[in-house]
Parts: C-alpha cells; sequence; structure tokens
C-alpha cells in the first residue's frame, strides 16, 4: 500500500541563549513515521515531546534542519518559497477553537473567502450548498452557523465549525494538534468520533497529536509515543497501550488520572525543570528516569529495533530484537 504521508529522519534544531553562551536543543531528532490512507495516527506524549514541532514542519510552518517529508510520492520542497506541496491536500485544526477565528468577524466570512480563493463555487448560492453539505458533516446546518460570532458558540461547536472549514477543500489529510484539549470532557468523545466518521465514510486520514491517552486509544488506528524528541515506541495502539515495551510507555500509562478527574496526567508528570538535561542528554534521553537504566543507557543512544510489530528504541531489547526499516 502506498503511503500517504512519510515522515523520514525528520530534525529540527532549535538556537537558545546568547551569542556567548548558546544551546543547540534537538526539539525533533531523526524521526520517521508513515500515514496510511484512511488511517488516524496518533502522535503522543507530554508537553515539550516534539510532537507539535514535527506537525508545523510537516505543515511547512517551521523548516527542517534535516530529513524528509514525502506525501503522496512527493517529496517536500526545501525552499521557503514553495509552500503549494505543503497544502495540496492537507488541512490543520488547532488546538484552541476561539483562537483561530477573530472575535470580530462573523464566522460564515471564512467559508465564503475559503471557497472563493480555492474557487470552489461559481455562485453564492453554490457555496452556501457547499458550507451546509460540510456543516452536516460535523452535526450543524447553516441556520444556526450563519451571521453568527465565535462568541455566540460553544467551544465544542466552534471546533466541529473549525473542522467543517477544514473540509471545505476535501482534504485528505487533517492534521490535529490537540483538538479536544479546550473541549469541555462531555464533548470530547463527540469530536473525537467525528475523526472515525470521516476515516469511516470518507476515507480522510488524521494525524492526531495529543497528549491524552485515553482519547488516542479509542479514535487512534496506530500510535507513536515521544519523549525530548525521540519516538520510543510505535505500532498498533492495542499493542503499544495494552502491552508496553518502553518505560516511558508505561509511566504515561500509569499516571492517566482516575479518581480526580480535575488532573491530567500531563500534569502530573510535567518535570520542565528537567527539559534541558534530558534534552541534552548523550544516551537514552529517559535513562534519568527509567528504573531499569544501566550504564550504557547513560552513554549509547538505543537503537531503533522491532519487538513483534512494535517498534522500541530502548536498550532493553536490542538483544533480542530485529533492527528497525525505514518506517
Amino acid at each position: 500500500m502506498e503511503k500517504l504521508l512519510r515522515v523520514d529522519n525528520l530534525t529540527k534544531v532549535f538556537s537558545l541563549g546568547s551569542v556567548l553562551s548558546r544551546i543547540r536543543i534537538t526539539a525533533v531528532d531523526h524521526v520517521s513515521f508513515h500515514i496510511n490512507p484512511g488511517e488516524i495516527f496518533a502522535l503522543a506524549g507530554e508537553s515539550g515531546c516534539g510532537k507539535t514541532t514535527a506537525a508545523k514542519m510537516i505543515l511547512g510552518f517551521e523548516k527542517p534542519t534535516s530529513g524528509d517529508i514525502v506525501h503522496k510520492g512527493k517529496r517536500g520542497e526545501k525552499s521557503t518559497n514553495e509552500k503549494v506541496w505543503f497544502t495540496e491536500g492537507v488541512q490543520a485544526i488547532f488546538q484552541d477553537p476561539f483562537g483561530t477565528f477573530n472575535p470580530l468577524r462573523i464566522v460564515d466570512r471564512y467559508f465564503f473567502e475559503t471557497i472563493h480563493n480555492y474557487g470552489l463555487a461559481g455562485s453564492r448560492e453554490e457555496a452556501i450548498a457547499l458550507i451546509e453539505e460540510k456543516l452536516h458533516a460535523v452535526g450543524l446546518n447553516y441556520e444556526e452557523f450563519s451571521g453568527r460570532y465565535p462568541s455566540e458558540f460553544s467551544g465544542g461547536q466552534l471546533q466541529r465549525i473549525s473542522i467543517a472549514r477544514a473540509l471545505l477543500t476535501d482534504p485528505v489529510l487533517l492534521i490535529a494538534d490537540e483538538p479536544v484539549s479546550m473541549v469541555d470532557a462531555s464533548l470530547r468523545m463527540s469530536i473525537v468520533n467525528l475523526f472515525k466518521k470521516l476515516r469511516d465514510e470518507s476515507g480522510v486520514s488524521v494525524l492526531y497529536i495529543t497528549h491524552d491517552l485515553a482519547t488516542a486509544y479509542y479514535v487512534s488506528d496506530r500510535i507513536a509515543i515521544m519523549f525530548r524528541g525521540h519516538i520510543v515506541e510505535m505500532g498498533p495502539v492495542e499493542d503499544v497501550l495494552m502491552n508496553p515495551k518502553h518505560p516511558y510507555t508505561t509511566l504515561l500509562r500509569e499516571s492517566v488520572p482516575e479518581a480526580d478527574p480535575t488532573k491530567r496526567w500531563s500534569e502530573r508528570i510535567s518535570l520542565t525543570e528537567l527539559e534541558h538535561e534530558e534534552y541534552l542528554r548523550q544516551g537514552c534521553k529517559y535513562a534519568g528516569r527509567c528504573p531499569h537504566a544501566t550504564d550504557i543507557c547513560m552513554s549509547e543512544v538505543p537503537k531503533d529495533v522491532y519487538v513483534g510489530n512494535v517498534f522500541v528504541k530502548c536498550h532493553k531489547y536490542s538483544g533480542d530484537a530485529t533492527p528497525s526499516a525505514v518506517v
């Protein structure tokens, strides 16, 4: 099966500090994965792991330091002046639905502008019919949408409107960056169910970026777990989350809150004071937290191997697994 999107050794290095004390942080470190047509692929991890930076490079908002992005067999251009490739059949959905729209503009203007810019309709009547079709796909209708400002919608409604706007161009890939993190808990499942519906009924693929393992497990076909710029485990979502191989994946599972719904697991494991130390670590980035760490973990980066059909980056499995091929 031809891959819809393939990312090969994608790397992004940022320089922090002054000229005299500059530190180079590798926010995304030789990351490779692929997305199949009609698949929901989750990129999960705590804040600061590099998942949003990876998404920005795929969308063309950030220029990779190195690596390749191949979409439908076409390689991404290195030139910042050629970004047509990045938007062809790809649309983004962002975390904050209220930040997506200007509070002083009527929401339907964004839809008419998109239709005009892409030449999607020959008349206003055709444009309204197209808008109605996409709103219906997300459970809304034109009457309750037309002529209203963003503040007149709930967060859940506005996120559905963001998705409907993205669907105007009939994309083959949606890149959804934390799309339910600012939506009420009662509405999260309606949004993720919408992604499943789009996959099943329209064949739309989704890159689902999240720190929420519960929704990732529910909505995804495959999942990659990121930590400090590396993918540490990747495979079918059932295998990765029900039988985790990497100690970090195990920690994430155990950190999902159960008794107190006001606390997110990402807050419980947030150790921002360690971020620089972990990013700059020479060996395994997770060695400082790992209960199974040995001397080799402190000095050498683990090899990429497969244990069954699950990719894992851990010295624990290097002796009894097969080397990883390009995913």
